[in-house]
């Protein structure tokens, strides 16, 4: 299978630099035949050219190619600060970037899942979700781009043209949280606990993080200083651990209203109003969705939730 797709998008890119030519309006040519058609993907053509992904042997599809336009690719210069020349120069991120806009299968916009891990065949995975009538796409980095136009039809495939081009995660959630302020006393607890080796390992893991507001609350409801909690290693890994769930689980994904198990062990529960009910009976409420990391995800909790005293 990995050698079915492998020489798919291989297949996909040499065709881009080809010059193979398109189908007629009735009989659409293949992805690549169809993108070259197209004038708003000249910058593309030229990116894949410049990965040196020409000589790989071709294979069937079908697959979906979320395509970025040209204005797509000057706004990530701007973005990245570098020229045309400097990013197609780079060979590694090019090639890493492409195959991180090419889906195995073939996926119209009447069938993108909504708010749920999709991994593309160079690794990684992004998201997608209906804003209004729009498909909006998060990528690895938590940048979003648009698809500004759907299901453009090819004989072995779909294309949807984006207009901002996707770049796979470089962040580990220990570095997203680091990254983030509102996250300062979590990344103290989590390094208290020694767990920092833990939550930057491959995963992927579904972590439920606590802001600074909702640490301050459980000090208050546990009468202990912050240095107290954080000298309490036991308690602090196990309470830290209750916020963790092996596997990926994006919003879309959530089990409603079903135990879900922890790395700690127990379970919590979460109503469809997305509040968490935890072993105590306690409520907390998660206040934000589908923050992606290299290795899992993260939703943001108002407030710390505990195992069983």
């Amino acid at each position: 299978m990995l050698r079915w797709i492998t020489g798919f998008v291989s297949a996909l890119l040499l065709a881009f630099t080809a010059g193979c030519g398109g189908g007629s309006d009735d009989h659409p040519g293949n992805v690549v035949q169809v993108a070259q058609g197209d004038s708003r993907f000249s910058i593309l053509v030229e990116a894949v050219q410049a990965a040196g992904l020409t000589d790989t042997l071709a294979a069937p599809g079908p697959a979906t190619v979320f395509a970025p336009t040209n204005d797509a690719f000057a706004a990530l210069l701007s973005e990245l600060g570098v020229t045309k020349e400097q990013l197609l120069a780079n060979k590694p991120l090019l090639t890493a970037v492409l195959q991180y806009h090419v889906v195995a299968g073939q996926i119209p916009s009447s069938s993108v899942p909504l708010n749920k891990a999709i991994n593309p065949v160079g690794g990684g995975f992004f998201k997608i979700d209906k804003v209004g009538a729009s498909l909006v796409i998060t990528d690895g980095r938590n940048r979003t781009s648009k698809i500004v136009q759907a299901d453009i039809a090819a004989s072995n495939g779909v294309i949807h043209a984006i207009d901002k081009v996707l770049l796979p995660a470089d962040k580990t959630i220990v570095q997203t949280a680091i990254a983030t302020p509102d996250f300062s006393i979590l990344v103290e607890a989590v390094t208290a606990a020694a767990l920092v080796d833990t939550l930057s390992a491959p995963g992927p893991y579904t972590v439920f993080a606590l802001t600074n507001a909702a640490f301050a609350s459980l000090l208050t409801e546990l009468g202990l200083t912050k240095e107290q909690l954080l000298a309490n290693k036991p308690l602090l890994t196990k309470v830290l651990t209750y916020h963790v769930v092996p596997g990926l689980v994006l919003k879309g994904s959530v089990p409603i209203n079903t135990p879900i198990k922890t790395v700690e062990g127990e379970t919590f529960t979460v109503s469809p109003a997305l509040a968490i009910t935890d072993q105590r009976g306690r409520q907390a409420n998660i206040v934000a969705t589908d923050v992606l990391a290299s290795n899992g995800v993260i939703h943001v909790l108002d407030k710390v939730i505990l195992p069983a005293p």
